[in-house]
């Protein structure tokens, strides 16, 4: 399954896109690492189908297995800026297949709300891995926004979501 152009995303879901790629590139460019904003895709098997998907941005630290534009193998953080056509997918398909990957960390963004909802994987009894939420970042705790694995990152609230207002 591909997810192709988002029938009506708002010029803030871009904006939030491009202010945190802009803030992540600028700490990790002379790392193994690099951040992607959303123009790449993931090619992988999940429970025997392929399966494509194109995150709002990524952080990977395993660049080599690319062809094109596509990556086959898996980046450490994901996330999605939610919009009216594709939140349930955000929230569902999608972070099944993330989870399923063992994706390190998935963040769901709303820009409207201006919220942050960081999941961390971990596992469960049956070593299945498994998606808890960590934390919630709103503006009452924004000072507690941090990526939790990579914490020599910074990443500043108000300026993810400054737009223009």
């Amino acid at each position: 399954m591909i997810l192709t152009d988002m029938f009506g995303a708002y010029i803030e879901h871009s904006d939030v896109i491009t202010a945190f790629t802009s803030m992540v590139y600028s700490q990790i460019k002379n790392s193994i690492c690099r951040v992607y904003p959303d123009n790449v895709q993931y090619k992988w098997v999940v429970d025997g189908e392929e399966k494509i998907v194109i995150p709002d941005a990524t952080i990977n630290c395993r660049i080599q297995a690319k062809k094109g534009n596509s990556f086959f193998d898996v980046p450490r953080f994901v996330m999605e800026v939610l919009s009216e056509s594709t939140k349930k997918y955000d929230r569902g398909e999608k972070m099944q297949i993330y989870q399923k990957m063992e994706i390190d960390e998935y963040w769901i963004v709303d820009w409207e709300k201006r919220e942050i909802e960081i999941y961390n994987l971990d596992y469960d009894e049956n070593e299945q891995p498994q998606y808890h939420l960590f934390k919630k970042v709103t503006r009452k705790n924004k000072d507690e926004l941090e990526i939790v694995h990579f914490p020599n990152i910074k990443i500043d609230f108000d300026e993810l979501f400054y737009l223009g207002d």
